[in-house]
């Protein structure tokens, strides 16, 4: 099986490179390969590598500046899933795309299940939606896993910042209001994996 890997060198997206690997040729393209605002180089990329499937890792993930920059978290997040969506239907392929619990509210008291109505509060949930629905629309048999917290050995994420500020501080604040799964990318990584030998 050949696979389009975007997004190669983030959490998710090294890990995938590794759990992939045994279900045959992995084109694995990070951000200096493939730059996700560019249209033309986007859907080149999936025409050139003619792949079985498409694994969108990539993504705009600074939440925060999602806020001062909407049309480029947009744009990367919301727009080039479309475009990976509609060439991977052109070519025959399936496609694994990854999105957030961002597309949610928040406020349910209960955890998120698949069927419950998204409610973006941020720029970077509704990009995130909005790259949920490109990819449905584009009729490409397709996965879409939500993810929330993600960490991993590399990377920025929660756990390695607080192991960093525990170092460098003798007080930390945090808040304390917020409620997650924390979710190990080689997790992610394995259970997409399985989930593609079985297609």
């Amino acid at each position: 099986m050949r696979i389009l890997l975007t997004g190669s060198r983030g959490q998710v997206g090294w890990e995938l490179a590794r759990a992939l690997a045994p279900l045959g040729e992995v084109v694995a393209l990070d951000h200096a390969a493939l730059d996700l605002e560019d249209e033309g180089a986007v859907r080149r990329a999936v025409r050139e590598a003619r792949p079985r499937v498409v694994v969108n890792a990539a993504a705009y993930t600074a939440v925060d500046r999602a806020e001062s920059e909407p049309e480029r978290a947009m744009r990367i997040n919301g727009e080039a899933p479309g475009w990976l969506a509609q060439e991977a239907a052109a070519c025959g392929a399936a496609l694994v795309h990854y999105s957030t619990d961002y597309v949610f509210d928040g406020r349910k008291p209960a955890p998120y299940v698949e069927s419950d109505p998204p409610a973006p509060l941020n720029a970077y949930g509704r990009s995130k939606l909005a790259g949920e629905r490109a990819v449905a629309a584009a009729g490409v048999p397709h996965l879409i896993l939500r993810t929330s917290w993600v960490y991993a050995a590399r990377g920025r994420n929660f756990p390695r910042t607080i192991l960093r500020l525990a170092r460098e501080r003798d007080l930390l604040r945090v808040v304390d209001d917020q409620v997650g799964a924390p979710t190990w990318a080689r997790w992610i990584a394995g259970a997409t994996a399985a989930c593609l030998a079985q297609a």
